[in-house]
């Protein structure tokens, strides 16, 4: 006895959703990495509004610092927004120009990231890791936040910045 057509249109989609549910957990355990990575790394730091000044904004993770990191002779530089808001986030990257971003210092257009990302030091992570990292990303709600600047040395920020200072020699 053979399977009737709609015996088999059943079995396909029970088949299709268990595909899903599969990849889904899949998907649920690399974003999971992904999170443990970014938290590892310190990266709400200085990308979520409100952390440097004691107020963290739980409600916008990621989403852009208010405040500037001042280097003498190179300019003042905020936290982006990391959030897949295609606006003012990252939203408009794809995947590899995201995980370029942080293993080389360069945005995809070209500009280099602030000095105090440690791109350095995530060159070498795993792709494994780079991807949940993205993925990560990708599943926060996106934040609506442009942050300031970049400014040059000889511009004048429009926000708190924090002078960062050489030692003394």
């Amino acid at each position: 006895m053979g399977w009737s057509a709609k015996s088999m249109r059943c079995a396909a989609t029970l088949m299709a959703f268990g595909l899903q549910v599969a990849n889904a957990g899949a998907d649920s355990a690399m974003i999971d990495r992904g999170r443990y990575l970014v938290a590892l790394g310190g990266c709400e730091d200085c990308h979520t509004p409100g952390n440097f000044l004691g107020k963290r904004d739980t409600t916008r993770v990621l989403g852009g610092s208010e405040v500037g990191f001042e280097i003498p002779k190179l300019g003042v530089f905020y936290g982006a927004n990391l959030t897949p808001d295609r606006e003012t986030g990252i939203g408009g990257w794809t995947d590899p120009q995201v995980i370029a971003a942080f293993r080389t210092g360069k945005r995809p257009d070209g500009r280099g990231l602030a000095p105090a990302m440690p791109w350095n030091n995530l060159a070498g992570m795993t792709d494994a890791d780079a991807q949940a990292i993205v993925a990560y990303l990708r599943s926060l709600p996106p934040v609506k936040n442009k942050v300031p600047g970049p400014f040059g040395p000889a511009e004048t920020p429009t926000a708190f910045v924090m002078k960062v200072l050489p030692p003394a020699k």
